[in-house]
């Protein structure tokens, strides 16, 4: 809205300085800031509205050192949502269809992830909203996405198509299996995020990276120029897409004050879900999905401890009788709290980790 505003004012009246609205890197910068500010600012009184109301309550089976999270806030998640979704409002060309669609997805599965916090803070219903609706929320998202994206004239450029990492020419096509690729994308990413989303400033601060490196796809992808000289896919709306990203970014730095350790508030479903679900849009419309297990890779090994412990667990008990463990605890983030480590040190070093993948999937703009 400020964009459209500014823009009003500077064609109409032309003050001085007005005119710097029209670079991306300002609109960039400025949907930065604002979403910072918006978190850092709401933040107190925000925590303080959900402590009365909403205390998350710890899994049985959670690690001992969780015992202590017990009287903290969660839903935090609005925070990021709310900072978010204003900050891309006032700041980004919200009519253009890339802009919308991540908007939609934030608020589509920030809905479903508030509807399965409420169900376990308030309701008190164990285990909180069934798994089949969760997935129908994720699948129901992936259905829009990939029917819009298949049908809108604005996406027809590449459609069905994407790039493959490490290699310079080579472009696969998915043909009729789009949609149900996106919606498997969709369901994936946003549930590794949840897994993530175990430890105090674990899942928002790995979730910034991720987006951080994403916004730089999309910004190259945006130039006409960068993106011919780095032989990536031109998305007309590449631009706007890193005004989202770093709107999203820094919505997760500024509730990472709340959350890094010892934290103010818990993230919950509400957000885990939110902002698996935007990296996985994003990267669907930047043509980059089939680089996010390299740029996501801290989600892909947090998902995979999950799926190879619980086969491990299922194959042995039908091969010996009883159930036998890789790890002390899935996801790999409790595997390593189980064995002494501080709580600070797996999260930072987690951090390290996503940095070293972010690196490497930069890489692959000059290994094509």
């Amino acid at each position: 809205m400020l964009y459209y505003l500014l823009k009003y004012i500077n064609n109409v009246f032309a003050p001085p300085g007005f005119g710097v609205v029209e670079y991306l890197t300002f609109r960039i910068s400025a949907a930065s800031i604002t979403a910072l500010l918006i978190t850092l600012l709401a933040g107190p009184g925000f925590i303080g509205y959900l402590r009365s109301r909403f205390i998350e309550p710890i899994k049985e089976e959670a690690p001992p050192e969780h015992k202590k999270k017990k009287s903290l806030p969660t839903m935090g998640g609005l925070m990021i949502i709310i900072s978010f979704e204003i900050s891309v409002l006032l700041w980004s060309k919200f009519n253009d269809p890339h802009v919308w669609l991540i908007m939609l997805a934030v608020f589509w599965m920030g809905c479903i992830g508030f509807i399965d916090d409420y169900s376990k803070v308030v309701m008190k219903i164990k285990g909180g909203l069934s798994a089949r609706y969760k997935l129908a929320g994720q699948v129901s998202l992936g259905l829009i996405v990939g029917v819009y994206t298949w049908y809108d004239p604005s996406f027809s450029v590449l459609r069905s198509e994407t790039v493959v990492p490490f290699f310079k020419h080579l472009v696969f096509d998915y043909g009729y299996l789009y949609i149900p690729i996106v919606i498997f994308i969709i369901t994936a990413v946003s549930n590794a995020v949840n897994l993530t989303d175990g430890l105090d400033g674990l899942a928002s601060g790995t979730s910034a990276i991720a987006v951080f490196g994403l916004g730089g796809f999309a910004y190259l992808a945006g130039n006409v120029v960068y993106a011919t000289y780095l032989n990536i896919p031109f998305i007309s709306g590449g631009g706007e897409i890193a005004v989202v990203c770093m709107a999203l970014v820094m919505s997760c730095v500024g509730f990472l004050w709340f959350n890094t350790n010892p934290a103010e508030i818990i993230m919950g479903d509400t957000g885990s879900l939110a902002i698996g679900s935007a990296i996985a849009v994003i990267a669907i419309l930047i043509k980059q999905e089939l680089l996010l297990p390299v740029m996501a890779g801290v989600f892909v090994l947090e998902t995979l401890s999950v799926s190879l412990q619980v086969l491990y667990f299922k194959f042995t008990r039908m091969r010996y009788g009883q159930g036998r463990r890789i790890f002390l605890m899935a996801p790999l983030h409790h595997h390593f709290q189980l064995k002494g480590w501080p709580e600070q040190k797996i999260v930072i070093r987690f951090w390290i980790m996503a940095i070293l993948f972010l690196l490497t999937s930069l890489m692959t703009l000059k290994l094509r």
